[in-house]
């Protein structure tokens, strides 16, 4: 991706030199229908004599959130162009992090094709601006013989009042690392399965990880076999590119926490002979993004020198219908000797996630999360943009808390233990679904917990619908892969290295 490059500035936003000044607008309590200008806008609001407020509501503004208002500067400032976005309303407490996030993010992505911006959002979060700004500008042009207009080149972020100009160098240091690996994810999510299938997808999170300094090691199908990993090769079974799993180890400085993280890789998901319907199934380019996730993190991690000691276990599989394709009624031996009886081939991130997780947990960690799209019910349960988060009662409540104060939304979920009894199988150890339809992200959790250690924290964070938007563009949100949830994990890791 082609990203705008950040820089803090102290040059306050109606002297700077720029193309266009982006402020903010929240709606009025005071005045129903009305607009008032947001902190951080006083200066410019000065060189328009008080009256910018006044001329935003003549032109149609109201403040609400995601709204773009464009008004030339008349001369007033240097720069040729006000960009007003809306927070929305706002609190006594001023706009909230995800208010600057979402309206830094539709800022940028209205200035595509401009040179040079200032944003005054910073100076009511320099953090989300930062992070809102990379990622609302994010673009995939990869397959395009147009590429339409490029990102905006230059964003000088004013620098808050408060704090001092390190720890300022810093927050922009930290919000680009992780704006910048939340745009590692959505590139891998965005990269069509004819070009990204285990073996690609496996070299280019080594390469990656590689760069980093990490650790890197990749089992082909002969070490798959030779080691036991049931699950995964007998998902990769019907298809001519064959499986792998890609191990990445970090120890940064004085660890505090031992932790796993394991992504479903599903390059992509027919369904296998339990087939899925046609329709929308071009979507399942995205079911590998847990996967996505856990390599950027991991990526991540180095960059910021987590003071952690990190392991990633990486399943990659494509799931297709083929004379060699693994059938309902299989039973197949999971790596660590558990037995699955497969009644639906569909079912089959589960698979490669229980392999994964076994052979994780045998590393020691203090903390297991592990990434997934892994189920329709999700969606049905809790929509497009909520994660489903269920496992360990404490580590799960930890996790969804952090996730929505990151703006990437989960919601804890329970794991029933009546549910047990329906993954009950007449052959094996474990069936790989449930004879119904109820309750469905909550007995694929329930199986996973089969393979999870004894006395390890973990949490299980379902993607199925946040991973990948089918709609336009809201908020810092592109259409395709999200990267959620990059910031959710590097959140969690960063409350583990401070809190344990």
């Amino acid at each position: 991706m082609t990203a705008p490059k950040l820089s803090l500035t102290t040059t306050t936003a109606d002297e700077a030199t720029v193309d266009a000044v982006i402020i903010a607008t929240v709606q009025s309590d005071s005045d129903p229908g009305g607009v008032a200008l947001a902190p951080g806008s006083e200066r410019v609001d000065t060189a328009f004599d008080g009256a910018l407020a006044g001329i935003l509501r003549t032109v149609g503004a109201t403040g609400k959130q995601d709204e773009v208002v464009k008004i030339p500067s008349m001369g007033k400032i240097p720069a040729g162009l006000v960009v007003a976005v809306g927070l929305g309303r706002t609190t006594g407490d001023g706009p909230t992090a995800e208010q600057v996030r979402r309206a830094s993010g539709v800022a940028a992505r209205s200035l595509a094709g401009t040179r040079r911006a200032v944003t005054t959002l910073s100076t009511v979060d320099l953090h989300a601006a930062v992070e809102g700004t990379l990622l609302g500008a994010y673009r995939f042009t990869e397959y395009r013989s147009e590429k339409g207009d490029a990102p905006i080149e230059r964003v000088d972020v004013v620098a808050p009042a408060d704090g001092s100009p390190k720890d300022h160098r810093a927050t922009l240091k930290a919000a680009t690392a992780i704006a910048e690996a939340v745009c590692t994810a959505r590139d891998f999510v965005n990269t069509p399965p004819n070009d990204l299938y285990p073996a690609s997808f496996a070299d280019r999170a080594a390469a990656l990880a590689s760069d980093a300094g990490l650790d890197v090691e990749i089992l082909d199908e002969k070490a798959l076999r030779k080691g036991g990993y049931g699950g995964v090769l007998g998902v990769g079974m019907g298809s001519a590119r064959p499986p792998r799993i890609v191990r990445l180890s970090y120890k940064g400085p004085k660890p505090k926490a031992k932790v796993a993280l394991v992504g479903k890789g599903i390059t992509f998901d027919t369904g296998g002979i339990s087939i899925k319907p046609a329709a929308t199934m071009d979507e399942m380019t995205s079911d590998m993004s847990g996967a996505a996730a856990v390599v950027a993190v991991m990526v991540l991690a180095a960059k910021l020198k987590y003071p952690l000691s990190l392991t990633a276990t990486v399943p990659m599989a494509e799931n297709m219908p083929s004379g060699s394709a693994y059938r309902p009624g299989d039973v197949l031996t999971m790596y660590g000797g558990k037995t699955v009886e497969v009644l639906n081939t569909d079912a089959e991130g589960r698979l490669i996630l229980a392999d994964a997780m076994v052979r994780a947990c045998e590393d020691g960690p203090d903390y297991l999360i592990d990434i997934a799209t892994l189920t329709g019910a999700q969606l049905v349960a809790l929509g497009r943009r909520t994660s489903g988060i269920m496992g360990t009662d404490e580590f799960r409540d930890r996790t969804a808390e952090i996730a929505r104060a990151t703006g990437e939304g989960g919601w804890p979920m329970p794991l029933p233990d009546e549910l047990r009894g329906d993954l009950d199988s007449k052959l094996a150890d474990i069936a790989n679904v449930t004879g119904h339809r109820w309750g469905g992200m909550l007995a694929a959790g329930i199986f996973l917990r089969e393979f999870v250690a004894k006395d390890v924290a973990w949490v299980h964070i379902d993607i199925a619908g946040p991973a990948f938007n089918v709609g336009g563009p809201w908020g810092y949100t592109a259409k395709g892969g999200t990267g959620i949830p990059v910031r959710t994990v590097a959140a969690l890791l960063a409350d583990i290295a401070e809190k344990g």
